[in-house]
């Protein structure tokens, strides 16, 4: 390398996400304005990118929210390793020479914004980069959902926008994702491991994940309250029972039906749209793990609260979600007291839908 000339640069930026929306347990996700952004520089492959070489580390440099927390070498932080998966899935062996990745991250931790969810979508999105390896939206989320398994925030991360989304009923004789240990697709990586570790990784079969971008009316916007500890996604569906009442689940089919349009519809209808946004399935069971949901959910109304078009949490929580047209700081401030009623401490944003995803710019010479 006879300069930095020689290095390809390049951006991917991945939007934060809030999945579920109320009544859509595991089908629905917005993408939001907070982001996870990586800025990468890499030196050409040596030879062809599947020829052996020796496997260069990447250097990790990380600020934002979460940067006390995340692991800084690549074989243990879940971005980069997700990135090698898809390298080493299309028999590319190792990272470039000379990567560095520095992140910045808006998202925060465990609080129901699709903090993991970013990451893994930043991966699956280095990989591609990294191997020139050009994959589609649908391949992409193919690697994805190898990782993560639910499509709701990924798909959002994605795609962007309003999103809904399925796993496919997959042929028999196809891998099943859910067949296969995490360990298997993402492997720990211990000191000694040499350089045929994790060189043969199971494939993803062609479309895990269905997805349809709805329509969103550009008056509607969203405050996330966001309190000051987290919820972690395995407690929160560890809270939910194994099985529901038929009726339990036609009050939220009916409500999702209606709230898929209704989101879309200008001007809002702030009546329709809060009584879509009732969820029976998840919200009542993780009230135990967040002081005061039950009040927040059930006493903000459109009619309390002009503006307020709905108010469900964000994820598995513990942020909550009000989309509004106007009125934020009125809707902000009661949800906080509430929380502090029951010392919790809260930030808000206000954030407006991105439309475009994820993206990955390069950076020209």
């Amino acid at each position: 390398m006879s300069s930095s000339t020689s290095l390809r640069k390049f951006t991917i930026r991945v939007p934060c996400t809030s999945a579920n929306i109320g009544p859509g347990f595991d089908v629905m996700g917005i993408s939001w304005s907070l982001m996870l952004t990586l800025r990468v520089s890499h030196a050409p492959y040596l030879s062809s990118p599947t020829a052996p070489s020796p496997a260069p580390r990447p250097e990790i440099t990380y600020t934002g929210e979460g940067a006390s927390e995340v692991p800084l070498d690549a074989y243990k932080n879940l971005t980069t390793r997700v990135a090698l998966y898809v390298l080493r899935s299309h028999g590319v062996p190792s990272f470039p020479p000379s990567t560095t990745i520095a992140v910045h991250n808006e998202i925060p931790f465990g609080r129901g914004l699709g903090s993991s969810g970013a990451a893994v979508i930043a991966g699956v999105l280095l990989g591609s980069a990294l191997g020139r390896l050009n994959l589609s939206q649908s391949r992409l989320l193919d690697f994805a959902l190898m990782v993560e398994r639910h499509p709701d925030n990924v798909a959002a991360a994605l795609i962007g926008g309003f999103v809904g989304s399925y796993l496919r009923t997959l042929p028999a004789d196809a891998l099943d994702p859910a067949s296969v240990p995490l360990s298997e697709v993402l492997p720990e990586y211990p000191p000694d491991a040499g350089e045929q570790w994790g060189r043969t990784p199971p494939i993803p079969p062609v479309g895990i994940g269905h997805w349809v971008r709805y329509g969103w009316a550009e008056e509607v916007k969203a405050l996330v309250v966001i309190p000051q500890f987290e919820v972690s996604t395995a407690k929160a569906r560890d809270c939910l029972p194994k099985e529901y009442s038929r009726a339990d689940v036609v009050f939220n089919l009916q409500r999702l039906a209606v709230l898929t349009t209704a989101l879309a519809r200008s001007p809002p209808d702030a009546d329709l749209i809060w009584e879509a946004m009732q969820d029976k399935l998840h919200q009542p069971y993780r009230s135990e793990l967040i002081p005061g949901l039950p009040r927040i959910i059930s006493t903000l109304t459109p009619k309390t609260h002009p503006g307020l078009l709905g108010i469900c949490l964000s994820g598995a929580g513990p942020t909550i979600l009000a989309l509004h047209t106007h009125g934020h700081e009125h809707i902000a401030r009661d949800i906080e007291a509430i929380f502090a009623e029951r010392g919790v401490r809260c930030r808000w944003e206000v954030m407006g839908v991105t439309r475009e995803g994820s993206t990955v710019v390069e950076e020209a010479d």
